[in-house]
């Protein structure tokens, strides 16, 4: 089992929004990922969740895993679950997960939680 957490202020996240619009968000999240954003906050809090995603991955956001390599979505009591590219999956094999995201006092925060199948080898 593997943790990750990040905390975002909603302020910055809203500054580079500002600043850049769409190019911002087309950085991050993907067509379907935005439609889901209706608030400033749900953005910092889907930013926060993909760094999450990838400090309990253990690499980060980079060449090993990029943004758009975490899927965003929500069930339908719309509660907030991600999945992993093809790509990603075969890399990473995600058994389970678990994602939280809450945002308040200008700040938003994502913890997820996961299991990865580990195959041994027997040398």
């Amino acid at each position: 089992m593997k943790i990750g957490t990040d905390i975002t202020v909603v302020s910055r996240i809203e500054s580079s929004f500002k600043r850049f619009g769409d190019k911002f968000l087309d950085k991050f999240l993907s067509e379907e990922e935005q439609k889901l954003s209706k608030k400033i906050e749900s953005i910092a809090g889907y930013w926060s969740a993909k760094e999450a995603v990838s400090k309990a991955l253990g690499c980060g956001i980079g060449a090993e895993l990029g943004f758009h390599d975490i899927i965003l979505y929500k069930d339908t009591k719309g509660a907030p679950h991600f999945k992993l590219s093809a790509k990603a999956q075969k890399h990473h094999k995600i058994s389970e997960s678990s994602l939280s995201i809450a945002h308040d006092g200008g700040f938003a925060i994502a913890v997820v939680v996961i299991n990865q199948t580990i195959i041994k080898n027997n040398l």
